[in-house]
């Protein structure tokens, strides 16, 4: 693909999809063709941060750009306080990200993923306090799974109306859940996937939900796309990196191998995009 930015906005997996690109594309190695333009992104290191918010480089060549940017929850979130280090974060589930909303015009490309952050423990953790029209959000969003309904639906909605208004062009996927493997327990509590072989068999994996039905019923009726993943990736609970993650606690069987699974979504984002006429 030559002349475009390709987007990757989404949490910890959504990165591992990234990194599956950008490894499929240099085939590992360091390039010189291969420039980092995150600082024309807004991507640089903030003061007492670990890290930048996110990546992008271009290939000089092609001149395309790949972007990973980090969001959880795919919310637009702000902090309630800015003067205090302690402060709770208004966590607005009824508009995307402010990365998303600042540089949708420029992409070509955009792959959204969320849904393993949408749980009680990392909300509290990261201090998020639901608001819907910039108040805090009423009782009937307490229930997560509401919650997390309303917010893929405004998101997409939003979307959906920024094509609609020829404010983008860009081509928006949001990528289904990535299956979770644990055996014998939790990720804090003995799970494992560390003893499994082969890819699991057919059989083994029906009445496991193969589908992300949040995303698919978000996605109704607009002009954006599911970029399905669910069910084929329930076949490798071996292809976890399981024990092998360096201090960690427990088993790591969320994340992927890389090589591995990541790079077959890829290879499922190239057929759709190759179909679409996207990839000139």
């Amino acid at each position: 693909m030559k002349n475009k930015v390709i987007a990757f906005v989404g949490d910890s997996i959504g990165r591992q999809q990234y990194q599956s690109l950008m490894c499929m594309l240099t085939g590992g190695k360091d390039d010189i063709d291969v420039q980092d333009v995150g600082e024309a992104y807004g991507l640089v290191k903030q003061l007492g941060s670990v890290r930048p918010e996110g990546v992008a480089h271009r290939f000089v060549e092609a001149n395309t750009t790949i972007i990973y940017y980090w969001s959880a929850s795919l919310c637009d979130i702000q902090p309630l306080n800015e003067t205090d280090p302690n402060t709770e974060y208004a966590m607005h589930i009824d508009r995307p990200v402010m990365f998303v909303q600042e540089f949708l015009r420029v992409m070509d490309v955009l792959v959204l993923n969320t849904g393993h952050h949408w749980n009680r423990g990392k909300i509290n953790a990261n201090k998020w306090v639901m608001h819907v029209n910039g108040q805090r959000a009423g009782s009937e969003f307490r229930t997560l799974a509401v919650a997390r309904n309303y917010s893929m639906t405004k998101i997409v909605s939003w979307l959906d109306n920024e094509i609609m208004q020829n404010k983008t062009e860009a081509r928006i996927y949001v990528r289904s859940l990535s299956p979770r493997h644990f055996f014998e327990g939790e990720w804090d509590s003995g799970g494992r996937c560390d003893n499994n072989m082969v890819p699991v068999e057919e059989k083994n994996v029906a009445g496991q939900i193969g589908t992300d039905a949040v995303a698919e019923d978000a996605l109704k009726g607009t002009n954006l796309h599911l970029l399905n993943i669910t069910y084929i990736s329930l076949f490798r609970d071996e292809a976890h990196i399981s024990r092998y993650r360096a201090n960690q606690k427990g088993q790591d069987c969320l994340h992927w191998c890389l090589p591995g699974v990541p790079d077959v979504w890829n290879e499922v984002l190239y057929a759709k995009l190759l179909f679409d006429g996207e990839t000139g």
